[in-house]
């Protein structure tokens, strides 16, 4: 089940989010930053969102979109700047829904796209992109039309 990231669960968010700058090796790590940037996301926000998975009651995945703006195509874009499910969790489609959750979020708040890129070397990201028959660069960057 997907929800969005309120005060009211933002605490369980946190850990997961801890998890995920862990995973990409961010230095200087502080929940307290954390707590106060996410809460940037809380709906309404022209900002962008943030949402959380939850299976059996407890909270395994989460993701966050970011607005902003391209020339290229003159219009709004969503960025997909965070998408992470717990190790054990991974392979369940999680990260499947919460993109396609994203996307219509993005869709809604009238971006053209929903577009985000991935490390060279997480290749199980990939994998999922790749199957989802996305537009992908030399860059690794994914575009997904809205």
């Amino acid at each position: 089940m997907i929800e969005t990231v309120s005060k009211e669960n933002l605490n369980e968010v946190l850990p997961l989010f801890r998890a995920y700058q862990e995973f990409y090796k961010v230095q200087d790590i502080c929940d307290k930053r954390n707590e106060g940037f996410l809460s940037k996301f809380f709906q309404p926000s022209e900002l962008g969102g943030q949402f959380l998975f939850r299976k059996e009651n407890k909270a395994v995945g989460f993701a966050t979109v970011y607005f902003t703006f391209t020339s290229t195509i003159i219009s709004k874009v969503a960025i997909l700047n965070d998408l992470y499910t717990q190790p054990e969790n991974r392979g369940e489609g999680i990260g499947r829904e919460l993109i396609e959750h994203c996307r219509e979020f993005a869709k809604d708040k009238g971006a053209a796209r929903l577009q985000w890129v991935t490390a060279p070397e997480n290749n199980a990201a990939q994998k999922l992109y790749d199957s989802m028959g996305l537009a992908k660069s030399s860059w690794f960057f994914y575009t997904y039309n809205t």
